[in-house]
């Protein structure tokens, strides 16, 4: 239900930078709406009555530069527009944080259902249910078959070296929350340390690319790619791995970590793996060591969510739960690193 004014978007201020930057396109007052589910950046869906778009925006009271963010969004999207990795169509960026407190952007709005959990995908009954996610890695494909030099990404990233700092980035932000001893994390660590691969030719990585990341049309396609907050250019192994991470079942029972692994009819994540490797024609024989790397990632993610809720800085249902997650995590890591 649309509303005036919700946190974060100021409609009046909007409408005017909007009629001021693109006359003509808002043809009425506006109303909007937070898109649930999001990661770190605030999500609208905006609408004229006639004409819907979506804004993205960085959280409320976020003290980082943040132009940057928006900027790298707006870039990644705007670039694959005209290649076959489907994203939404973009209207305008906005780096003055004086109209909406923050930098934003406008996008078109896609038509297209995120499916966030196995509960969701229920419905759809298994073969379709198979289908739909048997579409990721194929589009997958396509992103990483994409030129960067060609579509004006080729500064991108620093391909060079990536997984080592990809590495020393996430046992960083676990040195930053460790509160309490987690037994085989720093086993974890070192084991990825001494065993990272040698990357394939760099590529435009997503970052975050699973299924609740994409919307998923009334045809079964993926209709867009959405949150590229975290995109880059890099190995691109590393957005299988999280793709099978997400994918392998994951026996936690009411884990406030949502998947998707246990619809009827979801693929392995071998049989995903298995379809990237036909598809692409890349060797993908060392994925597990990327599979346990995003096992790795998620434990660190998790146990910075639990440090602050020990702190009290973050409430909500299901965080309480959130700290014991975490060994199941690495021991998944664990246990997929010995696989070889």
């Amino acid at each position: 239900m649309s509303e005036q004014n919700p946190p974060g978007l100021d409609l009046p201020r909007l409408a005017a930078y909007l009629e001021r930057e693109r006359p003509g396109l808002v043809r009425g007052p506006l109303g909007a709406e937070v898109v649930q589910g999001g990661r770190s950046n605030l999500t609208y869906r905006v609408t004229d009555g006639t004409g819907r778009w979506v804004v993205r925006r960085p959280p409320l009271g976020h003290v980082l530069a943040t132009a940057h963010d928006m900027a790298r969004e707006h870039r990644v999207i705007s670039a694959l527009r005209d290649t076959p990795v489907p994203v939404p169509g973009t209207v305008l960026l906005c780096e003055d944080p004086e109209v909406l407190g923050a930098p934003f952007y406008v996008m078109d709005h896609v038509e297209g259902t995120p499916y966030r959990t196995a509960e969701e995908l229920a419905p759809l009954g298994a073969q379709r249910t198979r289908e739909v996610v048997l579409a990721l890695p194929e589009t997958l494909v396509a992103l990483h078959a994409v030129d960067p030099h060609e579509v004006g990404l080729g500064d991108f990233g620093r391909p060079e070296g990536f997984l080592e700092r990809q590495l020393r980035r996430w046992s960083k932000q676990l040195e930053a929350s460790r509160s309490r001893e987690l037994a085989g994390v720093d086993e974890l660590r070192g084991a990825l340390g001494e065993a990272l691969p040698d990357s394939p030719r760099p590529t435009v990585v997503h970052g975050d690319y699973r299924l609740d990341n994409v919307l998923i049309d009334a045809d079964g396609e993926v209709a867009a790619v959405l949150d590229w907050e975290m995109s880059t250019l890099g190995d691109p192994l590393t957005d299988l791995g999280l793709l099978a991470m997400y994918s392998e079942r994951q026996d936690v029972p009411d884990s406030p970590v949502s998947t998707t692994s246990g619809a009827p009819g979801h693929p392995s994540a071998t049989e995903l793996i298995e379809r990237y490797a036909r598809l692409s024609g890349r060797d993908v024989s060392q994925i597990n060591w990327y599979t346990a790397f995003a096992y790795f990632k998620l434990a660190v993610i998790l146990e910075g969510i639990h440090y602050r809720f020990t702190l009290g800085s973050t409430v909500g249902a299901g965080f309480d739960r959130i700290g014991e997650l975490v060994p199941v995590f690495i021991d998944n890591g664990l246990s997929t690193l010995r696989k070889g």
